[in-house]
């Protein structure tokens, strides 16, 4: 079969519904200045779906610093990749105040979060070692996992006595191979919002010898008494032997670090692939991240003002009785019991006649007959945007129950 033809053939899990979804319901296109209210399809919508949790995307000094740096350097320098001459005082800098800022020896700032955790992973296992992972862990995570030869160990998720038998499992494979165990779990988990269990598997050092590798995107800047990360909230920071974040959340930027004892940032500068063989981020994004860092130390008002809007919207919720699963972070996931139609008619509903935009999860993603809101509360939203979306959704909800949104055919979107 031709290749062309066969992609023709299977278009993917997502790629089979792209021709009634495209544009609406997926790669929609959200227009305007950054903030809680954009365009969407030329009408204003409050939005939840923006990764900007301290509202730094669009903070004034931060466009000014952005736009300074711009002018200056514009978006070639540095040329190249960092190994062969792409490397800059400045980007050192900022890998030192990040270092301080973690608590760790070294980091390493990274282009990409998902390509970059994915060469971490890769750098620092052979076939020799044994990889304990959660379940839940990011995409980003499992495809870094992909690429290892060696044997790997899922525990369902935050179940620390099941990562407990998954590390004597591969406490007796390394004492054959000789190799080493690496334990990966996230700070925060993206789609529910809990928090893995860092402290419980740290104590589990006491009965095996592993190094644990913390992905915390969606708790560096959000979590700890200075936002430094779920580390610090739970008071593990220093037990953390490889912590991995990036710039994409709190800082509203692009980019990733990777920060650890100094020789093993050492040995991943020369063995990331990912780096080595990519050009280093343009100096404007360095400078604006830099800034950006800046702010996240000084300005903790910022990250108050998001648990003001993240408490305000969870606890309204809940009190109107939503189902907000276990979530302990500004990651608002709100679920609800429907079909795929449902669905579509819901988020419909909530988009055009409610003006509220956010991200819909069904199935295969999470279980049958579920239907997932998920929000993402920032800095910037208001009260009155908190009040609109709880009447909104508490609206919806009603519809649903009834089964309104079920005995309804659904309308094509898609123009």
């Amino acid at each position: 079969m031709d290749l062309f033809e066969k992609l023709l053939i299977d278009r993917g899990p997502l790629g089979q519904h792209s021709q009634i979804a495209h544009g609406y319901y997926t790669f929609p296109k959200l227009e305007g200045e950054l903030a809680p209210r954009m365009k969407f399809r030329g009408k204003e919508v409050l939005t939840w779906s923006l990764n900007n949790y301290l509202g730094l995307g669009n903070h004034p000094e931060v466009r000014k610093v952005d736009t300074e740096a711009t002018e200056k350097y514009g978006l070639a320098y540095p040329m190249g990749s960092r190994m062969m001459s792409g490397n800059s005082n400045i980007i050192e800098e900022f890998e030192s105040q990040l270092s301080e800022f973690v608590g760790k020896e070294d980091t390493m700032v990274l282009n990409y979060g998902y390509q970059g955790i994915m060469s971490v992973i890769d750098a620092l296992l052979d076939r020799k070692d044994v990889v304990v992972y959660d379940s839940d862990s990011h995409a980003c995570i499992i495809d870094g996992l992909r690429m290892h030869l060696g044997k790997r160990f899922v525990f369902p998720h935050n179940d620390i006595d099941n990562c407990d038998k998954q590390l004597k499992r591969a406490s007796k494979i390394v004492e054959e191979t000789g190799g080493s165990i690496l334990v990966i779990t996230e700070g925060v988990f993206g789609m529910l919002g809990d928090m893995g269990r860092l402290k419980e598997i740290v104590d589990l050092k006491s009965k095996y010898q592993f190094r644990l590798l913390v992905d915390d995107a969606h708790g560096f800047g959000t979590m700890g008494k200075k936002g430094v990360g779920t580390g610090e909230h739970q008071g593990v920071q220093d037990e953390i032997d490889i912590y991995f974040s990036t710039f994409a959340k709190s800082m509203a930027s692009i980019g990733a670090f990777v920060s650890s004892k100094e020789q093993v940032i050492e040995y991943l500068r020369y063995n990331s692939r990912s780096q080595i063989y990519a050009k280093t981020l343009p100096m404007p994004i360095v400078i604006g991240n830099m800034k950006r860092l800046e702010l996240l130390k000084t300005k903790p008002e910022l990250r108050e003002q998001l648990w003001n809007v993240v408490n305000s919207l969870q606890d309204g919720l809940r009190k109107r009785g939503f189902n907000l699963g276990n979530t302990e972070s500004p990651v608002t996931p709100v679920m609800l019991s429907g079909g795929h139609i449902e669905a579509i008619n819901l988020i419909m509903d909530l988009r055009e006649n409610y003006n509220i935009f956010c991200s819909a999860v069904i199935y295969p993603v999470v279980p049958k007959d579920v239907i997932m809101l998920r929000l993402i509360p920032t800095a910037t939203h208001s009260m009155e945007d908190v009040e609109e979306t709880i009447n909104a959704f508490e609206s919806i909800a009603g519809k649903l129950k009834s089964g309104e949104y079920a005995n309804k055919e659904p309308q094509s979107a898609v123009a």
